[in-house]
Formats: C-alpha cells, sequence, structure tokens
C-alpha cells in the first residue's frame, strides 16, 4: 500500500506539471544561412511592421514595386506651376490624415491613416483624380480636395486612429453567439465580441509554420495576468490560456519587430493597454474562435 500511494502520487505530480507547461515565446532570428522557421511561416514572412502599416517615410522599409512606381512621378505628370498644391509626397500633418481616412472610405487605400503623404497615397491620389477627370499628379491641389471633400464624409476619430492597423475581418459565424475572442488568421486581428456585437479589436501574430498556432473553437481554460513560458523563459503578461500551452497574451517581441517575427503559437497581441482591458472582460469559460 505505501508503495502504491507513492506511485500514485508522482504520477499526480507529473501530470500537474505536464498541463502547466506554456510552449509560447518569440522566435529567435536565425542566422541568415540557416533554414528559419519564422521565414518559412505564412505570418513571419509578411512584410516588416513599416511595409503593410505606413505610408513609408524615407529610410524606412521601401513599399512594393507598385507602389514606388506611382511615387516617382513623370515631369509630364508634375502639377502645373500655376495650380497651388495643398498636400503633396513628403507632407505630414494632420490634414494628410484626414485626407488619407477619406481615401480610406471610398475603397482607394487599405492602410490605416498614418499623417504622411509618402507611395500609397500618392498613388490613391493619383486613382482618384483618374477616376474623377482630374489630371492624375498623385499631388492634391483645391480642386482634388474639394471633390475629395464632397465625395466622402468627415473622418470619425476612430478613422483617423484606427484601434486596428489591420482591418478586422468579417466575423465568422461560430463568433456571432455569447462572449468570444474572434480571431481570424486571414486579417491578422482579434475581435471581442458579445452576442455578435464587435466591444473591441486589435492586431495579433500567430505561430510560425513549424509551431502554428491551432484553428478551431476553444474555452478559456484559465487566465494569469503575469506569467512566463515554463519551456522558453519568456514573459506572457496577460496570458488567456485557450489550448494546452497556447494563450493569447502580450509580446513586447511583436510591438518592437511586428510581422518580421512570429510567436512559438500562442496570438501575439502588441498592445499592452487594450490588451489589459480585455483580460479584465473575459472570463474562465469564454469562447475562443481561430479562423482563415
Amino acid at each position: 500500500m505505501q508503495r502504491q500511494r507513492v506511485i500514485i502520487r508522482t504520477i499526480g505530480v507529473a501530470t500537474a506539471v505536464a498541463l502547466a507547461a506554456t510552449a509560447c515565446g518569440p522566435q529567435k532570428t536565425e542566422p541568415a544561412a540557416s533554414a528559419s522557421s519564422v521565414s518559412s511561416s505564412p505570418t513571419a514572412d509578411a512584410s516588416p511592421e513599416a511595409s503593410p502599416s505606413t505610408d513609408n517615410k524615407p529610410g524606412e522599409a521601401s513599399a512594393s514595386p507598385s507602389a514606388s512606381a506611382s511615387a516617382s512621378a513623370s515631369p509630364s505628370a508634375s502639377p502645373s506651376p500655376s495650380v497651388k498644391q495643398i498636400m503633396a509626397n513628403g507632407d505630414e500633418n494632420e490634414q494628410v490624415r484626414e485626407l488619407q481616412a477619406r481615401l480610406r472610405q471610398l475603397k482607394l487605400m487599405s492602410v490605416a491613416p498614418t499623417g504622411f503623404y509618402g507611395s500609397k497615397t500618392t498613388a490613391a491620389v493619383k486613382s482618384f483624380q483618374s477616376k474623377t477627370g482630374l489630371n492624375a499628379t498623385g499631388s492634391v491641389d483645391e480642386a482634388t480636395w474639394k471633390k475629395i471633400e464632397g465625395a466622402s464624409k468627415k473622418p470619425t476619430a476612430d478613422e483617423l486612429r484606427p484601434s486596428t492597423v489591420n482591418e478586422v475581418d468579417a466575423p465568422d459565424p461560430r463568433c456571432m453567439q455569447g462572449r468570444v475572442m474572434c480571431i481570424s488568421k486571414e486579417s491578422r486581428t482579434l475581435a471581442w465580441m458579445i452576442d455578435g456585437k464587435v466591444v473591441s479589436t486589435m492586431d495579433v501574430r500567430f505561430g510560425s509554420e513549424n509551431t502554428p498556432t491551432r484553428e478551431g473553437v476553444f474555452d478559456v481554460g484559465w487566465k494569469a495576468k503575469e506569467w512566463t513560458s515554463t519551456i522558453y523563459h519568456t514573459p506572457m503578461p496577460y496570458a488567456m490560456f485557450f489550448s494546452g500551452g497556447q494563450a493569447v497574451h502580450y509580446s513586447a517581441d511583436f510591438a518592437a519587430r511586428g510581422y518580421s517575427g512570429a510567436s512559438h503559437g500562442c496570438v501575439n497581441v502588441r498592445d499592452k493597454g487594450k490588451l489589459s482591458a480585455l483580460f479584465d472582460q473575459v472570463k474562465v469559460g469564454d469562447k475562443v474562435v481561430v479562423y482563415w
């Protein structure tokens, strides 16, 4: 009997340790010559943060070839010296932010407003000018600005400074009832929803190809405001575990490196303030849906 009790106690301790093991943490950057698991990841091989989320300033990551080509307008496309420019490539101010928000309303820009007039804004303005019979210079003169104002509405505060850089995907049907963290791998966003209504949204990052974030319907099993991965020994603040060692949690690496990195399977959030508020609202047992 004594021996049986020892064996049972040993098994119980091993099981508890296995359940507590958490496998999250940022993927380390591999040397250039090695095959990095991050570079093979659908989410990790995305462009650096500046590319998808900003209208690139000089010295930042370059835009796509098509966007760059539209930024360098030929001499013939230059605005006439007699036409007064209100905004042009290189400007940075709040009026540019409003311009970008209006162009986004018109489906001519897909990225969030940055306030910097770069290649993406130039291309969007050119497209608007071409569609409305204006001289396609890529710069905004008074005639262009008046037409843009007439075709759009005054942007709201959320449109000027959206809660996410990525555009939130349409919710999965499984997210439409109850309390749900609705997580889209396609748009790389998390939407906190209650009874089909979006309460808050935030950008997220996933695991690499070798350590993917699992898809499906889960429940929040447990929460920890302060936690450290027992495998990778990296901090996981505001962790909400939904599938074994995989959790939604804040990532300082995501905040610093953006989509040039990846997790070891967890759902990383880079906005610590928003995640802190979400952590206070989410209860153990709430649903988690991870989908494409």
